[in-house]
């Protein structure tokens, strides 16, 4: 049996003081709930910022199928690990639009809009 696997933050600290742990986790698994082992720590309300990551376990779990999530990615970049930018969601990514706005996006064209109603005849003032 194959289990997905994500490398993700766990939240741990007061309130308003957060801290997390860098986790490996199944994907099903809850936030908060279990996780297979501790890869690394993430202090941001710190001053500076503090992070302990421990990158031949993090390699280890990757080469095992592992995938960092978005957040993850973007800060064990920040630590120097090579190869994080495939696991990294476009910044830009926009909703698609839908009908005759779609395609004229695609063909670079202006969408015509119908022109505004016109406003409404004023009553006859009553005599």
């Amino acid at each position: 049996m194959q289990f997905m696997l994500r490398i993700r933050f766990t939240r741990t600290g007061k309130v308003g003081q957060p801290s997390f742990r860098i986790v490996v986790a199944e994907h099903r698994a809850p936030v908060k709930g279990k996780y297979i082992e501790i890869v690394g720590n993430y202090m941001p309300a710190r001053n500076p910022k503090i992070v302990t990551v421990d990158k031949e376990k993090i390699s280890y779990w990757i080469s095992k199928g592992a995938i960092p999530s978005d957040s993850v990615a973007v800060l064990l970049k920040k630590q120097g690990m090579e190869n994080m930018d495939r696991y990294l969601l476009p910044r830009n990514h926009k909703r698609t639009k839908k009908g005759a706005e779609a395609t004229a996006a695609k063909a670079g064209q202006e969408v015509k809009k119908a022109p505004a109603a016109a406003p409404a005849a004023e009553a006859a003032p009553a005599a």
